[in-house]
C-alpha cells in the first residue's frame, strides 16, 4: 500500500469516481467528485442526498463546504 504525501493527493485521484461524503448533520452525499480546493469545498455530480442509508432526494450537482465534511470515502 502506498502512503500518501498530502491528503489533496488521495483526493486528486479521487477526481471524476464516485465519493461518499458524510457531514456533520448525519447526512451523506453520494455522487461522482468533479472538483475540489484547499478547504475541501467539494463539487459532485449526480448527487444523492442520504439520511440513515436511504436514499432522500437526487439533486445533481451539489457543492458542499469542506467545513461541514467528517468523512470523504470511496464509493
Amino acid at each position: 500500500m502506498r502512503m500518501e504525501a498530502r491528503p489533496l493527493d488521495a483526493l486528486n485521484r479521487a477526481r471524476d469516481k464516485k465519493v461518499i461524503v458524510e457531514c456533520k448533520n448525519n447526512r451523506q452525499y453520494v455522487g461522482t467528485l468533479r472538483a475540489f480546493d484547499i478547504h475541501i469545498n467539494v463539487v459532485l455530480d449526480e448527487t444523492e442526498e442520504r439520511v440513515d442509508g436511504e436514499i432522500k432526494r437526487k439533486m445533481g450537482t451539489a457543492f458542499i463546504r469542506g467545513d461541514t465534511i467528517v468523512l470523504i470515502s470511496p464509493a
